[in-house]
């Protein structure tokens, strides 16, 4: 199914408020769980998603040396979560190590390695972080760096997608956030694209959140987008 696709994310501060949003839209199935709420909220979001099958897309983008790295990854497994991040920035030696770290686990989620944040662009990319190197060829070695080290899958911006799924194959999984319909607002995301041109694209996954969440209907701005997507040869 198409909405399988779309993951949505529980980007609010307590677990009540991350509640009273599943009970709003119970027919997403794929629900993501970012720093603020895992930080306001600790875990037992994650034991509510499994309790109601939901599949989970735990984003907390770990950035550190390959040990504490690894070792965060192993911890994670835990929560039966579907998808993992972490920072391709942390290196060769830390994403082989969280690789390795769950290698051997019965039941593990796919690494997804993080290329650039969307909200940056590449004037940042160049005057701030002083990277030299063009944005897309940037995202570009971020992603062959990770599947190089045994990392499942990468999130970038829609706009790096075709190239990604070009150079890196078909098995590599490619999540896209900064995804906008045509008729909402893009907020902080810099590089956005439409849902239906992401999918097009490549893109395995959209993560979509406020054009839904903060839609004066999401039922029906969630449904608007599956419609959309199922036209989508």
């Amino acid at each position: 199914m198409v909405s399988d696709r779309i993951i949505v994310p529980l980007d609010v501060p307590t677990l009540e408020d991350a509640i009273a949003l599943l009970d709003k839209l119970p027919q997403v199935s794929f629900w993501k769980v970012g720093l603020e709420l895992f930080v306001g909220a600790g875990p037992e979001i994650l034991k509510i998603l499994n309790e109601r099958q939901k599949r989970i897309f735990l984003d907390l983008k770990f950035h550190d040396i390959p040990n504490t790295v690894a070792g965060a990854c192993r911890s994670a497994t835990a929560y039966n979560v579907d998808l993992l991040t972490l920072h391709a920035t942390a290196g060769r030696a830390a994403l082989q190590a969280a690789a390795e770290a769950i290698a051997q686990e019965g039941s593990r989620p796919k690494l997804l390695a993080i290329t650039l944040l969307t909200s940056l662009n590449s004037r940042e990319l160049a005057f701030d972080l002083k990277i030299p190197l063009e944005l897309p060829e940037y995202a570009l070695q971020m992603a062959i760096l990770a599947k190089e080290s045994g990392i499942d899958g990468a999130v970038c911006s829609p706009h790096e997608v075709a190239q990604l799924r070009q150079v890196c194959s078909d098995n590599f999984l490619l999540v896209c956030p900064g995804v906008r319909p045509s008729w909402s607002d893009a907020g902080d995301q810099r590089r956005v694209m439409t849902p239906q041109a992401a999918i097009k694209a490549g893109a395995n996954y959209l993560v979509i959140g406020r054009p839904i969440t903060a839609a004066a209907n999401p039922v029906e701005a969630w449904e608007r987008i599956c419609e959309e997507l199922a036209t989508v040869g």
